[in-house]
């Protein structure tokens, strides 16, 4: 019986932990296809809120909006899903394409800089918009 690994380019540490070459490639993978699917029903509420309540002229109706804690959580999760789906598909981008050493580990520190300070911009807003109290103001 042949043993499946038998292979010279395997070390014995990889053998035992039943590494592949990447290490951690099915773990960034399962990630992407998560967020991705988490991004589905967050995006199509997101598009009804946004064509139903989101493009009024009336600041104080957007603000009601904002005040509900669902709304809020649920743009705080929208704002969190897509910026780590993006900083994860990026990632992939990066390490296909880009082979200088030096401009792949800036460019991926660049995308995860860039990728979380917008999500944290975001989940900040939502918040100031959510605990904002814009509708004792208007009365």
């Amino acid at each position: 019986m042949q043993d499946r690994f038998a292979s010279p380019l395997r070390t014995r540490l990889s053998k035992v932990r039943g590494l592949g070459a990447a290490r951690s490639g099915v773990g960034h993978w399962w990630l992407q296809r998560v967020t991705a699917v988490a991004l589905v029903p967050l995006t199509l509420w997101f598009l009804v809120s946004l064509f139903v309540v989101l493009l009024t002229p009336n600041v104080v109706v957007v603000a009601e909006w904002f005040a509900s804690p669902l709304h809020a959580l649920l743009m705080v999760l929208l704002f969190i899903a897509a910026f780590f789906h993006a900083k994860l598909g990026v990632q992939v981008v990066i390490e296909d394409y880009v082979h200088g050493p030096m401009a792949k580990y800036t460019l991926l520190l660049a995308n995860v800089f860039i990728c979380f300070t917008c999500a944290a911009i975001g989940i900040l807003a939502v918040l100031k918009l959510h605990f904002l109290d814009v509708v004792a103001g208007a009365m």
